[in-house]
């Protein structure tokens, strides 16, 4: 039987994103910022024009990968074999602490390369803190979160 994260759904980088991807595999959680000196704004996704001045230079910002879960949900039932195997799971939207506009997409784990199914779904409550780690899949590096210890 072939390992269940063979077939779990991973980014396919894109020129604008593809630096969110490369701090990933080093570790790092950045988000997009406008580099103008009269704007700043943090942007995601990564695009290549400023929203909100319309400038095109960027720069990427370090997070502490410190946020809380803003939404989540637990599918029923998993959609894809390699989802149904690691069931129940969840995926989770998690607000930045530096950034509450920034809001990313997860999974809530026991740890980095722990199963999506590690974390019961009742113990997932909206507002509660989470740190990002990291973890490699098929190549790709994704941030995972897990719960911070009070």
């Amino acid at each position: 039987m072939a390992d269940a994260t063979e077939a779990l759904l991973t980014p396919t980088p894109d020129d604008d994103g593809a630096p969110f991807w490369d701090y990933a595999a080093r570790g790092e959680l950045r988000i997009q910022a406008c580099a103008d000196p009269g704007c700043g704004e943090l942007r995601f996704p990564p695009r290549p024009c400023c929203p909100h001045c319309q400038s095109f230079d960027s720069e990427w910002k370090r997070m502490s990968g410190h946020g809380r879960i803003w939404s989540y949900v637990v599918p029923h039932p998993p959609l894809l074999p390699a989802y149904a195997a690691q069931a129940p799971y969840n995926a989770i939207i998690v607000e930045l602490a530096e950034a509450p506009r920034i809001r990313l997409v997860g999974n809530l784990v026991t740890s980095a390369d722990a199963r999506l199914d590690s974390v019961d779904p009742d113990r997932i409550r909206i507002g509660a803190k989470v740190q990002a780690v990291f973890t490699e899949i098929d190549g790709v590096t994704l941030p995972r979160w897990v719960l911070e210890r009070p």
